[in-house]
């Protein structure tokens, strides 16, 4: 066994010259390959840089908590701009008020704008976190407008996506709110969202459930496919979870799945209350086949005006957020929307709030 062991020491040796030699070779001739130009691959980690949140700071100017009187909710508003009327968002279920954060830097500079964070999401604070009924809403909307303007509010323009634009379509259909000046509804109608239920606690059970860092959480919302603008998914997707010290990862912070019982009342007969509703109406949709018969009738008719967004998903102002920004500008300087009402040359139309 020695003896083996000796002589295979020189033979070890000399592959350690040669393979010393080899090399020294080839650092004065390399050899030509395919690959020889590739760049070194970076480390695994620094693929998550560009999914880093972003501040929202960036895009609005400022943050509240709105009190509501003689109850504890507490409903978190983040505003921008300074003059003009009053773009008021709302944000489909599972999301927050920063859904509209880039659009937002494009907008304010035309008008206002206040997103809130709708009960049971982001940074608002309830009692009663899965009461998401319509109703609720609703009464949650009208009581933030009072809390933040009294009785003499600006002209308002409702923008909803999603479950959000249900309750704009709604708050709208009260005719409660005078100074209501017009409505933008966000990739929701009536047939396809009915019909969708269906199948929408086993979307919500197939998703992720736990991610082990915010930077995992938003590659994943990309990767995924439901937002399709990295920029935007920095932004709004961490006001979407909570960290859970029991299991050391970041969860979602609104339990969708535990509301099954409010979702039939968010959409069933939309689209007649949207059509009912006596002021100017943008109805922005990713697709053509959302159209139900009787918003097809009425877009014939002229009641409302339809934009059909291409190459987007269906949180449009967050894929596309300098088209929707331009479209939600446009709307409002084609029906001379103020920061009192409607306004036409020679004649200003103001709106007076109710006794």
């Amino acid at each position: 066994m020695e003896s083996s062991n000796l002589s295979s020491l020189p033979e070890e040796t000399l592959d350690v010259e040669d393979e010393q030699q080899q090399q020294q070779v080839n650092k004065k001739n390399p050899p030509v390959s395919a690959f020889s130009s590739a760049p070194t691959r970076p480390p695994t980690q620094s693929s998550l840089k560009k999914y880093v949140p972003l501040e929202w700071t960036g895009f609005f100017d400022k943050e509240e908590d709105v009190c509501i009187p003689d109850s504890n909710d507490v409903f978190h508003v983040y505003m921008a701009g300074t003059e003009g009327p009053v773009v008021f968002c709302l944000h489909g279920g599972g999301y927050s008020g920063l859904s509209f954060a880039l659009s937002t830097s494009k907008i304010k500079e035309k008008a206002r704008v206040v997103a809130m964070d709708l009960r049971g999401h982001g940074k608002t604070s309830t009692e009663n976190e899965l009461d998401l009924s319509v109703e609720t809403m609703c009464s949650d909307v009208f009581a933030v407008l009072k809390a933040m303007y009294g009785d003499s509010p600006p002209a308002i323009v409702l923008v909803g996506h999603s479950m959000g634009g249900s309750v704009a379509v709604h708050v709208a259909a009260k005719k409660a709110l005078p100074s209501l000046a017009g409505m933008v509804v966000v990739d929701v109608v009536e047939g396809t969202a009915m019909a969708s239920l269906a199948h929408m606690q086993k979307l919500l059970s197939s998703r992720m459930q736990h991610f082990s860092s915010m930077e995992k959480a938003i590659e994943w919302s990309v990767r995924g496919g439901s937002l399709r603008n990295i920029d935007s998914a920095r932004v709004s997707v961490p006001t979407t979870l909570k960290y859970d010290d029991s299991k050391k990862c970041y969860v979602y912070r609104t339990r969708l799945e535990e509301t099954e019982q409010y979702w039939r009342g968010w959409y069933e007969g939309l689209s007649d209350k949207f059509l009912s509703c006596p002021i100017p109406k943008l109805l922005l949709l990713a697709g053509t086949d959302r159209l139900d018969r009787s918003l097809t009738i009425g877009q014939m008719q002229g009641k409302f005006q339809m934009v059909v967004v291409r190459h987007t998903g269906h949180a449009i102002q967050e894929d596309t957020p300098d088209e929707f920004a331009t479209l939600i500008i446009n709307f409002i300087s084609r029906n001379r929307i103020g920061p009192h009402g409607i306004e036409i040359p020679g004649l200003r139309r103001t709106f007076q709030p109710q006794q």
